[in-house]
Parts: C-alpha cells; sequence; structure tokens
C-alpha cells in the first residue's frame, strides 16, 4: 500500500497523520485489510470528520484530551480488580473510535443474531431431546468429557423461556476484510458496562466530536435489554425484581457488574444475599425475605448452585437450579450455557446450522492460519497512529417481544451497535490487554439521545425507608462507616506524634508526649536485641522509624491497610454511591498510594492532615446525596459508634498516662477531637481537665462529646428495623445501659479531678461503664440486621407410621 496521500486528505488537514500511517502499512503484509485506508489510500467512510478533529488539536491538544479521558476513567473506578487488589489495573482509551460503516455492520449483524438463535437452538437439544447426539452431528466425547456439561441442567429450563438472552462474541476482521468468530461468551458475557463507560467518556472528553459524529448509539440497546429481562419474569410482570448475581468485590469485573447494576437500576446481590425457599428465590433485605423474579447472572454456570453443581462454591445459592427449574425464577442465561463456549463445537456449526435453522451459517469461526487486518491506535504520547490488531466483542440480546414466542425467527435478537474493543492478538484476553477503543457504528444522519431514565411502562411501588435494601449492603455501609472513622483517628493521632516527633529533644513534655501517643496508637518498637519494648526505653531513630512504619504495608493497623479495608466495603457499596463520593474515594486512593515510609515526618504529617480533610468530604457528601434510609443511617452509625469508642480510649489512656506530662496531654486530647478552638473560644487559654471533660464527655451540643454521639446513635437505631416493637433488642438495652452510666455520673466527684485520686477512681469507672456495652453493640447490631439466624427447618416427617 503505496498510494500518496490524496489531495482531499490536504484539504482536511489529516495528511500528516495519515501520511505516516500510510507508509507504516507500506511496510506491512501487502494486500491485508486496514480499517482506516483502503487499497488506494483513501480514507474509508466515517473517518474523516474524527482525523480532521484530532489532528486540529494538535499532539499536545490530543494529549491533554487523553489526560482527561484517562483521568475520567480512574475517578469513576474503571479498572479490572484483580484478585481483590485494593488498586486494579486501569486501562488506556484510545481517543481515535473503530469506526464501522453500515455496510460491514449489517454483515456482521446478522451473523450475530443468527449465531445466537443457532446456539439458543442447541442448548435446547443437548439438554433437552438430544437428538444432535444419535445423528452424529456433535463432538460426543469432548461434550461428555468436559466439566461444562452439567446433567443436573438436563431438563431443568422451563420450555416457556429462552436460554440465551444475552450472548457476547468474539470477533475479528481477517486479511480479507471478513469478519470471523472467535469465541462465545455465555456463561457469564462482561464488557457491555465498560463499551458503556467508554461511550460515555468519549462524549465527555471530545463532544464536539461525538455530538456531531452520525453514529448509532447505544443506550437503546440497553433499554430493549432491561425490557427484555423484565419480560422474563413469571410473577410481578408489572413490577419485577431482578436481580444481578455477581462473585463479589474479588471478581476482575465488579466494577462493570456495580455500573449495570446501577444503570439499569436493579438490585446487585452475591450468592449469600439470597435463599430458596419452597422452590422461589428470595433475596434477604433489611425488610425481610422479597422474591425474586429474575437473574442476571455474572457467575459461571458451575458456581451458581452449591447443592446440584460445584459443592465448594461459596459464590452461588443453595438450591438455585431446582428454582429455576420450577419456574422460580427466570434466569439469564440458563445454567448450563457453559457447554456452548466448547472450542470443539467451532467446526460442527456449519452443518448445525444447516439442521437446526435451515440456513448457511453466515459468520465463519476462525482458524489457526488466520491473519488479521489492522486499524489505526494512537501512541500513548498521541503524536502518531500505528496500526495494530483489535479484537471486538459485539453483544447481542432476546427482543423484549420474543421471550413468550419461542419461534426461530431472524428477529428473535438485536445486536448491540457498537462493542468492547481492545488491542492484542487474535483471540487474546480483554484483561491482558493495555488499551482499548469505542466502537462507532456510522449512520446516515445523527441519531437522537437515549435517556438512561426510560418511560414508564406500567404501575410503580414507590418506596422511600430502605427496606428492599440488601443485608449485605446494609454490613458494608455499616463498616463502611467503621473504617473511615477508624482512619480519620488514626490519622489524626499520627498527625499529633509526628510534631511532638519534630520536636523532640527540644523540650521534655515534648519527648512524654510523644511516648504517650505511641502507646494510644499501640505502636510496638524493637530495642536493639529484637524485642518487643515500651516506648519509653527506645530512642529517637526507633520512634521515628516506627511511626513512620503506619505510612507503609507491613502493619495491620498503618493507614494503608485501613484504607484497604474501607476500599473493599465502599467497592461491595458502588451503586449506592453518589458519583461525586466515588470521586473522593478516588482521590484518596491516590493519596494513600503515595504513602511511604521513607517520606520526611512533616511530609508525613501534611499526608495526614490530607486524609482527614478527605474522609470529612467523602461523609459530607455521602450525607448530602445519600438517601437517609437504612442503608445511610448504618453507616452513620458505623462512624460514630467508632468515634465514640476510640474517645472513650483516648480519655482513658490520658487518665492512665504512665508518663505524667499534665495537662500538655489534656491538649493533644482536644487537638485530636478537633475541639481546640471551640475550647479556646469557651475558656480563653486556662486548660482545665474538669472542663475539658465537660466539653467531651457531657456537652451534647459538641458533635465530638460522649453525650451527643449516644444522642445520635440513639435516633438512628430508633428508626432501623423491628425499633416499633415494645420490647428492648440487644442493642438499645446497650446503649440504654451506655446512656444511664453517663446521666448517673457523679460530676461532683469527677471535678476534683486534679485534686483526689477518688476522683480519677470515678471517672475511671465511668469510662469502664460506657465502653463494656459500647464494644457490645457491634455484635448485637450485627446479630440482629446482617446475620440471618432462621428458625431449624424440619426436613423430615415425624409422624408415627400408620
Amino acid at each position: 500500500m503505496t498510494a500518496p496521500v490524496s489531495p482531499s486528505l490536504i484539504e482536511l488537514g489529516t495528511a500528516g497523520l495519515v501520511e505516516d500511517y500510510l507508509n507504516q502499512l507500506g511496510k506491512g503484509q501487502p494486500g491485508t485489510f486496514d480499517a482506516l485506508l483502503d487499497r488506494q489510500g483513501q480514507l474509508r467512510l466515517g473517518w474523516q470528520s474524527l482525523l480532521g478533529a484530532l489532528e486540529a488539536l494538535g499532539s499536545n491538544g490530543r494529549f491533554q484530551q487523553h489526560e482527561e479521558i484517562q483521568r475520567l476513567l480512574a475517578e469513576n473506578g474503571v479498572i479490572f480488580n484483580m484478585h481483590d487488589d485494593t488498586h486494579g489495573r486501569a486501562w488506556r482509551l484510545d481517543p481515535l473510535p473503530w469506526v464501522i460503516d453500515q455496510a460491514q455492520w449489517q454483515t456482521l449483524e446478522m451473523g450475530l443474531a443468527q449465531r445466537s438463535r443457532l446456539l439458543n437452538a442447541l442448548y435446547n437439544d443437548i439438554y433437552g431431546a438430544r437428538t444432535l447426539f444419535d445423528a452424529g452431528l456433535l463432538p460426543t466425547q469432548a461434550i461428555l468429557a468436559s466439566s461444562h456439561f452439567l446433567l443436573p441442567c438436563h431438563s431443568s429450563q422451563p420450555t416457556d423461556r429462552p436460554a440465551i438472552n444475552f450472548h457476547g462474541v468474539d470477533v475479528i476482521q481477517d486479511a480479507a476484510g471478513q469478519w470471523r468468530v472467535f469465541g462465545d461468551r455465555l456463561q457469564a458475557p462482561s464488557g457491555t458496562g465498560f463499551a458503556l463507560e467508554n461511550r460515555i467518556l468519549m462524549a465527555r472528553a471530545l463532544p464536539e466530536m461525538y455530538r456531531n459524529a452520525p453514529l448509532k448509539r447505544l443506550a437503546g440497546f440497553l433499554d430493549n435489554y432491561h425490557r427484555t429481562l423484565t419480560a422474563l419474569a413469571y410473577q410481578h410482570r408489572d413490577n419485577p425484581n431482578v436481580v444481578l448475581l455477581t462473585p463479589g468485590p474479588g471478581s476482575p469485573r465488579y466494577f462493570e457488574h456495580a455500573y449495570l447494576a446501577n444503570y439499569l437500576n436493579i438490585d446487585l446481590a452475591e450468592g449469600q444475599d439470597m435463599v430458596v425457599r419452597d422452590g422461589q428465590l428470595w433475596l434477604r433485605t433489611l425488610g425481610g425475605l422479597q422474591p425474586v423474579d429474575v437473574v442476571l447472572r455474572h457467575c459461571d454456570d458451575a458456581y451458581c448452585d452449591p447443592l446440584e453443581l460445584r459443592g465448594d462454591s461459596q459464590l452461588g445459592v443453595p438450591g438455585l437450579l431446582q428454582a429455576a427449574r420450577s419456574s422460580g425464577v427466570a434466569m439469564s442465561n440458563a445454567l448450563g450455557v457453559g457447554v456452548l463456549e466448547l472450542p470443539e463445537l467451532a467446526d460442527y456449526l456449519p452443518a448445525l446450522c444447516e439442521h437446526l435453522l435451515g440456513e448457511p451459517l453466515l459468520l465463519a469461526n476462525a482458524d489457526g492460519n488466520t491473519r488479521p487486518s489492522t486499524a489505526p491506535v494512537f501512541d500513548h504520547k498521541m503524536q502518531r497512529l500505528t496500526p495494530s490488531t483489535l479484537n471486538l466483542r459485539c453483544f447481542v440480546s432476546r427482543t423484549p417481544g420474543s421471550v413468550n414466542t419461542l419461534g426461530q425467527q431472524p428477529n428473535d435478537y438485536h445486536v448491540m451497535p457498537g462493542g468492547l474493543a481492545w488491542v492484542g492478538a487474535p483471540g487474546s484476553s480483554s484483561l491482558s490487554s493495555p488499551v482499548v477503543k469505542d466502537v462507532w457504528v456510522t449512520a446516515n444522519t445523527p441519531q437522537p439521545h437515549v435517556s438512561q431514565l426510560r418511560q414508564a411502562r406500567g404501575p410503580v411501588v414507590a418506596t422511600r425507608d430502605g427496606t428492599d435494601l440488601p443485608s449485605r449492603v446494609a454490613e458494608s455501609l455499616f463498616w463502611l462507616g467503621r473504617y473511615g472513622e477508624r482512619l480519620d483517628s488514626r490519622a489524626r493521632l499520627l498527625r499529633e506524634a509526628l510534631m511532638r516527633l519534630m520536636e523532640y529533644d527540644q523540650d521534655d513534655i515534648a519527648d512524654q508526649l510523644l511516648d504517650e501517643l505511641l502507646l494510644a496508637l499501640d505502636i510496638t518498637t524493637l530495642n536493639n536485641a529484637g524485642e518487643n519494648t515500651r516506648p519509653l526505653l527506645v530512642g529517637f531513630a526507633q520512634k521515628r522509624t516506627a511511626l513512620l512504619a503506619q505510612f507503609g504495608k507491613s502493619e495491620p493497623q498503618a493507614l494503608q491497610p485501613l484504607f484497604a479495608q474501607l476500599l473493599r466495603n465502599a467497592r461491595s457499596v458502588r451503586d449506592h454511591l453518589g458519583d461525586d463520593s466515588w470521586r473522593v474515594v478516588h482521590q484518596l486512593r491516590q493519596r494513600v498510594d503515595m504513602l511511604n515510609p521513607s517520606v520526611s515526618a512533616s511530609a508525613a504529617r501534611r499526608a495526614c492532615e490530607g486524609l482527614s480533610a478527605q474522609l470529612a468530604a467523602f461523609f459530607g457528601l455521602c450525607n448530602e446525596t445519600m438517601p437517609h434510609h437504612y442503608g445511610w443511617r448504618f453507616m452513620d452509625i458505623g462512624r460514630f459508634l467508632d468515634r465514640v469508642l476510640g474517645l472513650l480510649s483516648l480519655l482513658k489512656l490520658t487518665l492512665n498516662a504512665p508518663h505524667s506530662p499534665g495537662l500538655a496531654l489534656w491538649e493533644v486530647v482536644l487537638a485530636t477531637t478537633d475541639n481546640f478552638t471551640a475550647y479556646r473560644r469557651r475558656y480563653r487559654s486556662e486548660l482545665h481537665p474538669e472542663a475539658i471533660l465537660d466539653l467531651l464527655l457531657f456537652d451534647e451540643t459538641n458533635p465530638r462529646s460522649v453525650g451527643y454521639m449516644l444522642k445520635r446513635l440513639e435516633r438512628q437505631m430508633d428508626k432501623l428495623p423491628g425499633s416499633s416493637s415494645p420490647y428492648r433488642n440487644a442493642e438499645r438495652r446497650l446503649l440504654i445501659q451506655a446512656n444511664a452510666a453517663l446521666h448517673l455520673a457523679d460530676i461532683d466527684r469527677i471535678s476534683h479531678l486534679a485534686d483526689t485520686p477518688e476522683a480519677q477512681e470515678a471517672l475511671e469507672q465511668l469510662l469502664d461503664d460506657l465502653i463494656t456495652p459500647l464494644n457490645a453493640l457491634s455484635d448485637a447490631i450485627s446479630h440482629s440486621h446482617f446475620s440471618h439466624i432462621e428458625r431449624p427447618r424440619q426436613l423430615v416427617s415425624m409422624e408415627p407410621d400408620e
């Protein structure tokens, strides 16, 4: 391909990018199909305006747009989360989409819809009549030996519902420009959410280019798919309960699961969130068990039911297969479809298509000799285009109107006009690719915008209280609040300790305060013999090393491990957090990623201040944007329970300080609880332990006082499920016990704290009387609302024999 650049390209201002790209193609294999240029070196349809817009930006402008896209990807949490890794792995979204014209797309679209019809018919035979085995049209040995062939799934799919409702197909274009299939994705076809997010980010980063482009939109496909899911329901047809079954935050594609659940406005649930009772699938919620009508599953077949399928699975729901078999729940897709993904089936598909559908197979499978076509991809500096190999995952959905008419019609399935494209060798995994692309299918005219909010097609049951919230979500929100407060408290204590570290050896009081703060942080240091020792017995260097170790990963209570726990819980409730709140989580992750034990004490102190400020921003946004139903209440309870316990422990340490730094330690308590300014305004510069105790224990107008926090916990717990009972449950009794200890305290006796040991004993007793029930409160809340302990069920009849 050595033809000169067309004059029309020069007029468009794209000659620089295209000429260099053309020269690179000339060094490649001759006669290979290229997505950008035809064999005469002319731009193909649909590329002109895109290249003109990107060329006009210049390399610096393109790089800035690329950085903006990457920033948006990171802020929105678009990552493959590998093996529950805290950071995951992000990809690079190329700013130049892959443009596919209507003629090419129509050929692919027809082949994809046919393939879905074929595999649906094939599933019905393999797990039904099994005529194809007898006819010799299947690789019998390969199927029977495969772990994906699940005998319990025989006759498990009700005949009045399609087996395949969503289908992912991996394709490439070969050197001749023909579409070829590399594989089918039916068990947990992923990528839809990533494709949709890529499109949204492209529209945000390059709005003018996107707005003026005549391309087919994606949102209409998702709208139709949502209608397909609701049409699958056997009951509650007007308002069915659809659930997306996810393996959980440890899944590499958990972002997509949360994203899709939020976009489709359905519940995101793990296996432990559901239970089968009397042939019906139920979702465990704070308001009790709620029926589940349809499951959109993103778990592989064998893991979905440990009772009949893979017994060691902790991801599925025992009895799920029986519930599907008895029409107690509709599945998308049917269990057992994994056998259709076997590569050994590829050579049999042409004959199967003729036999089952009476028509030739439109899309050929790729073979080992297939040479791929090329397509343009920007380098990481956005300076030049490079011919690259692209894989494309396409998505096919059952049409809503065909769910209850189980024929084999060409319009039973429709195809998303686009998909997820990634750079890599033919058939390579998207998980291993460093670069992805948006896919634009051209249209004759710009297409209308389709809103994420669909027009209602039936009555809706209004709900506000959050009783439909899965109990696991409520528990994750509770621990999100606890770990957030724990991280904040530790950052505040570290900030004060680092300040004293920088003042070390200048003032004896500062040295003593540092020892007390090391105790408060529960930091153990080592002496020269390698033995654990009290902070007072070690020198400055060891204290500094022990403090800065809190900015690494080795200590379980260090900042990074604590943030990892916060992030794990935040990810598990991703679809319940607002976009702005999630952006702050991303900013927190960036800040935590920069922490390391080699930083200076002053830099570490500034990092602590930044952490506290961003945590305050996160919870502030949650307070402003989350509906104040049960989920938010559990998060608030978690925050203030951890905060009050942290304060009581700090007060007890201050009371029993072995190094006696005196009033200076009370000053640290005020600073750590962010009460220093409030105290100075009220009492000027005089430090009185009795006044400090009043501010931190009894003053119910102070948000950092024990009195205020107990009141807040009481208000929130009064509105939890089950609180209307005339009998007080365990958590209410514990809270009453703590309140009674505070309100019945002998204030006159405590007020002589500086003068008599009896006052110190009384205060210590009060603190113990508060800490004991509040420590037990967390377990009581978990037992009442998260554990789902059920009554024993009688499995056999105890009637005497007749």
